[in-house]
């Protein structure tokens, strides 16, 4: 009789030991993390689809929240869930410390996740019907969600759209990769019809948008509100890949950021000087890259096995 409850007792020990080895190793840093993170700035970021944290210097803190997507700002976390074979896909706001504050339940694919500086505003892209920005019959949904009253705008499809000084309407329109300005209220997107791909301005409360510029897509405002850091066509044709650009809005004026490759994202601004984004290894995993919001100077790796950066929470 000793001898079983003995054997029991190691039972039970082995089985905590283990799994207090697999907690303590899901927390333990990423083995890639010796780039560090931004000038020693605590990002958040997505490592293998888990939510994830760094902390200076070089180390990575890996929560067990799985998301597809995912973006911070002012104590507001919003992840966009995995589409499983048996399950449907979901908008989850957290607030800094991971606990949920709304679900949404989504149909699509996630593709773009945004939250506004206040914390305030949720804006997110589901593929509905194809899965690239590069092909043609693809189809996209935007919803936005705000947290503090509770308003939830399910699709951009039925604000009224100005293009090119007059009014517009065409089935074919899709919007995707939204960024809001400091009052919660005025976004910028990209809008797209009849094979063209159009900067849009918004406005939430009047439920519009009017065109800006073209060939200008997935749009991120500079934290000074003056520009826009953005992935444009190679001579309009997404086939040919994207180049990284800003445009100041006073102007209209781009500029070519010093990234020469490919980027399919949606840049991120770390601050008023510099810009990350992230682009895929040749194995299959993330790397984020920074470059100068200024032009001149080169692309550095930021984070290895990394994506959907954004300062913490």
């Amino acid at each position: 009789m000793n001898r079983v409850i003995v054997l029991a007792a190691t039972a039970v020990l082995l089985a905590a030991v283990a799994v207090t080895y697999t907690v303590s190793r899901g927390a333990e840093p990423a083995p890639a993390e010796s780039r560090g993170t931004a000038g020693g700035r605590r990002l958040q970021l997505l490592t293998n689809g888990r939510l994830s944290y760094t902390s200076p210097p070089g180390s990575r803190r890996v929560t067990p929240v799985e998301c597809d997507r995912a973006y911070a700002a002012a104590g507001t976390v919003a992840c966009l869930r995995p589409v499983g074979a048996l399950s449907a896909g979901a908008l989850v706001v957290m607030d800094a410390r991971l606990h949920q504050r709304r679900r949404v339940p989504l149909t699509g694919f996630p593709n773009r996740l945004r939250v506004s500086a206040s914390g305030r505003m949720v804006a997110w892209t589901l593929f509905i019907d194809g899965h690239s920005y590069a092909t043609t019959g693809f189809s996209t949904r935007v919803g936005i969600l705000d947290t503090r009253t509770g308003r939830l705008v399910p699709s951009l499809e039925d604000f009224a759209i100005t293009k090119d000084g007059a009014p517009y309407r065409n089935r074919d329109v899709n919007f995707w990769g939204i960024t809001f300005a400091a009052d919660d209220n005025r976004f910028y997107a990209t809008l797209s019809t009849r094979g063209g791909r159009y900067l849009v301005q918004g406005d939430l409360a009047a439920r519009t948008v009017r065109t800006l510029a073209p060939n200008v897509e997935c749009p991120s405002l500079s934290p000074d509100g003056t520009r826009l850091a953005f992935k444009s066509a190679i001579a309009g044709d997404p086939r040919r890949g994207w180049r990284l650009s800003t445009l100041a809005l006073a102007t209209l004026k781009t500029a070519p950021l010093a990234e020469t490759r490919s980027v399919d994202d949606q840049p991120v601004w770390l601050d008023d000087h510099t810009i990350a984004y992230t682009l895929q290894l040749n194995d299959g995993t993330n790397r984020t890259w920074a470059v100068p919001a200024s032009g001149p100077g080169k692309p550095r790796p930021l984070l290895d096995n990394a994506s959907s950066v954004s300062p913490p929470p």
